[in-house]
């Protein structure tokens, strides 16, 4: 049978105060407006208390509690991190002993290598990879064979032979070298290599065998420092106690995988990670830094996510944290 419509009865909807609604926003969580000359607290402390803002505030205080807590900070970074020329942000962060441990995939390495030597790095893609020429440079073929030969030789990983080799060679830009700087400071770096996904792979004078080898070193390197990033031994257990800080930025796939599997292996090995924060952050949202590394292997409320352009967060994030901690910008 069909039912017959016909206009509602405004007169029938049941209302009720406003004073009895919960709201989402209100006044006292608008921004406010800071000095010409304000701090880099000032500035977070203006902005709004919603969102973006919050994830952020949050992650400078998750790694300002863990300096001071002495709890671990691992950058875990892609490629386009140095090539927007945020290295030195990094670098900075090593010497004040605030980040304790990086991770990297393999063009990391490249383009931290190539301006560590000539100044310069990355190609127009578009340009050379229709003639054959992308990727295609000696010198740099030339230095990961070295640096390959070097891991094998020594029994270290990827990371420290960089670092090794770009300190041997007395590089001339070797203070805007990541892995120079790991190395001064005596902190794991590590690489994390998929074969086939960098320029140099296709070198004949590398060693695939060594490649592994030294990559999977890394691999189980960074277990080590994942299985570091609980709570510590004399802060008791996980409720609102201090533990170490993950960070990913700009790896949309590798980074996040390897996160994964060094979470499961620490607490497989008896690690208790439940005070860990991490964090995302990067130009777009992705599936799996937001699963593998913001939800999935973390408490609720300890993941975060921050969205924008590494250039411009990334210099905030350093000058937030160490003004959180009482250094001099």
């Amino acid at each position: 049978m069909t039912r017959k419509y016909k206009p509602v009865d405004p007169a029938q909807i049941k209302t009720y105060s406003v004073q009895d609604r919960a709201h989402k926003s209100a006044t006292t969580a608008a921004a406010t407006l800071t000095d010409v000359g304000a701090s880099a607290a000032e500035l977070l402390d203006s902005m709004p208390a919603f969102l973006g803002a919050n994830a952020f505030r949050s992650v400078v205080s998750a790694i300002a509690d863990a300096v001071n807590g002495d709890r671990p900070v691992v950058l875990a970074f892609g490629a386009h991190v140095i090539k927007v020329g945020c290295a030195p942000i990094v670098i900075d962060l090593i010497k004040r002993g605030i980040v304790k441990a990086i991770a990297c995939n393999g063009a990391c390495a490249i383009h931290d290598a190539e301006l560590a030597m000539f100044g310069e790095t990355s190609e127009e893609v578009a340009d050379t990879i229709r003639d054959g020429s992308f990727g295609m440079v000696a010198e740099t073929m030339a230095f990961f064979d070295e640096v390959v030969a070097v891991a094998s030789r020594d029994g270290c990983g990827l990371g420290a032979a960089t670092g090794k080799v770009l300190a041997d060679r007395e590089a001339p830009n070797s203070n805007q070298s990541i892995f120079v700087a790991a190395r001064e400071a005596g902190i794991p770096a590590t690489i994390h290599v998929a074969v086939g996904t960098d320029t140099v792979h296709v070198s004949q004078g590398l060693d695939a065998a060594k490649l592994g080898t030294a990559t999977m070193h890394d691999f189980r390197l960074i277990c080590d420092v994942v299985s570091d990033l609980g709570a510590s031994k004399t802060s008791g257990g996980a409720g609102g106690v201090v533990g170490g800080v993950w960070l990913n930025i700009g790896s949309a796939v590798l980074l996040p995988e390897v996160f994964l599997k060094a979470v499961s292996v620490a607490r497989n090995l008896g690690a208790n990670l439940d005070a860990m924060t991490t964090a995302n952050f990067d130009m777009i949202r992705h599936y799996r830094p937001h699963q593998n590394v913001v939800t999935r292997p973390v408490r609720a409320g300890r993941g975060f996510e921050v969205i924008g352009h590494h250039e411009m967060l990334l210099p905030l994030l350093r000058h937030a944290v160490i003004e959180r901690l009482g250094a001099t910008a």
